[in-house]
């Protein structure tokens, strides 16, 4: 079933300059090591946009996306992931994965700089992405067009209630304080290689408090 609203709302594909470190991101050629599971980076668009002026400019923000997917990042013990395999998808697939990565070039870099570390191509890679994304159930919350104060433990118990089988370690929050106010930016869900959900481990990082903003539009 789709999770997200595919329409105005969507979120962002980002580098993964999230919490990349703590991943333990990497390997140049596929297979180089065991991939021990995966976190799906799903960015508030509107919070995003508000933040980085660069980033404004991109399909995701003009167009009013309310989530994008920032990537799928493999967890494993390699340190290099980066290949120069193509990252080109047919056009169809391109469609299909732009609903909800917009931005082309940061697919392309994303892919480039994580594809390595992944058993899988790049139509395999984004296929995956887009699997994942659709069987993924969002608050109402994250797609509305208001702003929104919100406890972490309410959407967290929203998170579980729609997606049964997504433990309770399953889902960390990121924020970003914007002139004292803490802005939701990214709901990070961890998954088993085979797709199932399973308890993040302890490097994906979270800082949420205990209540915070969640932004509307931008």
């Amino acid at each position: 079933m789709i999770v997200f609203d595919y329409t105005p709302v969507l979120t962002r594909l980002a580098l993964f300059v999230v919490s990349g470190a703590g991943l333990g991101l990497c390997s140049s050629h596929v297979f180089a090591a065991p991939v021990q599971g995966y976190v799906m980076v799903v960015q508030m668009t509107p919070a995003v946009c508000m933040l980085d002026n660069q980033k404004s400019k991109k399909r995701k923000c003009l167009e009013g996306y309310a989530l994008n997917i920032s990537g799928l990042l493999p967890e494993t013990s390699e340190s290099e992931c980066r290949t120069a395999a193509s990252a080109v998808l047919s056009p169809l697939q391109a469609k299909v994965v732009a609903r909800v990565m917009p931005d082309e070039n940061s697919r392309i870099q994303l892919w480039h700089a994580i594809g390595g570390c992944v058993p899988m191509n790049a139509s395999q890679y984004f296929r995956t992405v887009i699997n994942y994304a659709e069987r993924l159930k969002v608050p109402t919350e994250l797609t509305s067009p208001e702003n929104r104060t919100m406890h972490l433990t309410n959407l967290r118990l929203q998170f579980l209630r729609l997606n049964p089988a997504m433990p309770a370690g399953a889902i960390k929050f990121n924020c970003a304080a914007v002139k004292g106010t803490p802005i939701l930016t990214e709901v990070k869900l961890c998954y088993k290689p085979n797709g199932q959900y399973k308890q993040c481990s302890t490097g994906v990082e979270t800082n949420c408090p205990n209540s915070f903003t969640i932004k509307g539009s931008y």
